[in-house]
């Protein structure tokens, strides 16, 4: 109960033993904590003791970051946290399991850590009403059961996902409601056709995967911005621009091309419709055979 509202703690040690303390936190000024490089000695203690403390805060931003940390409770009622940052933690798929009290929770960064099932992480979000902006990359993270039922939160507007181990079936767990969409590097080889419809969709970042050819956008009927670098694709399919009329950027450096007519036309096609390429060369030659 003070006037401070910006408290920063960074590379601490705890050394005392941990015991229980009810805190009442009405009254107090604390608008955001930041903790960073925390490191727990006493390995003998209720772990909800601990959690509950920073669980309760009267706060609307925390970060706890890098401190091995494996949970966090929910908060015992209606919370005012509307960004938390957990990066480079412990914590699985066990977090926030059906917690109705993060109505507010707008931003969550749960990147480097241990969640691996991406359907409980969506159960996870469906309860949080107001959230827009979710980043689950460098996880552990697999999708690969097809027909399993995800349930996202539908206000979930920017999605992270790059570097986990998301295959094809990923999409058909995405929310619905999805505008910017990031599976950079995962071990994706194909956009199944006839996935649910993402209508929302405008950015999608594919790069570092393992397609053999660029995604239709028969689902992702607004996409504007598409990045496959760094995969395997040889010859890009020329109707691509007939599947995806809105897409005005390509990014598609690093990929294996080889010279074809085919190629040749689909960089014509993407001049024409006055997009930009990057990482294409500039020009292309077919060559045949005399005769």
């Amino acid at each position: 109960h003070s006037s401070v509202e910006y408290f920063n703690i960074n590379n601490v040690t705890q050394l005392s033993d941990i015991e229980r303390y009810n805190f009442d936190y009405s009254g107090t000024s604390m608008k955001a904590l930041t903790m960073k490089k925390i490191i727990i000695t006493d390995m003998y203690f209720s772990q909800d003791d601990l959690y509950k403390i920073f669980a309760d805060m009267n706060i609307t931003d925390m970060t706890i970051a890098d401190s091995e940390m494996i949970h966090m409770l929910c908060p015992s009622s209606k919370s005012s946290f509307r960004y938390l940052n957990f990066l480079k933690n412990d914590l699985t798929d066990f977090l926030f399991r059906k917690c109705d009290n993060l109505a507010q929770l707008e931003t969550l960064i749960l990147q480097k850590n241990k969640f691996e099932s991406l359907r409980k992480v969506s159960f996870m979000t469906s309860h949080m009403k107001s959230l827009t902006y979710l980043d689950m990359s460098n996880n552990l993270l697999r999708h690969d059961r097809a027909g399993m039922q995800c349930q996202w939160a539908e206000s979930l507007a920017e999605l992270d996902l790059s570097s986990n181990q998301l295959v094809d079936a990923v999409f058909e767990c995405l929310p619905a409601n999805v505008q910017k969409l990031s599976l950079r590097n995962n071990q994706i080889s194909n956009v199944p056709s006839g996935v649910a419809e993402l209508k929302s969709l405008e950015e999608l970042n594919l790069a570092s995967n393992r397609l053999a050819d660029l995604p239709g956008c028969g689902g992702f009927t607004s996409l504007q911005f598409l990045n496959v670098e760094m995969n395997s694709i040889l010859t890009p399919s020329a109707d691509f621009f007939q599947s995806c009329p809105r897409v005005r950027e390509l990014q598609a450096g690093h990929n294996p091309f080889q010279c074809s007519c085919e190629l040749q036309a689909f960089i014509r096609l993407e001049r024409r419709s006055g997009g930009k390429l990057f990482g294409w060369p500039a020009a292309y030659v077919c060559e045949y055979p005399e005769g």
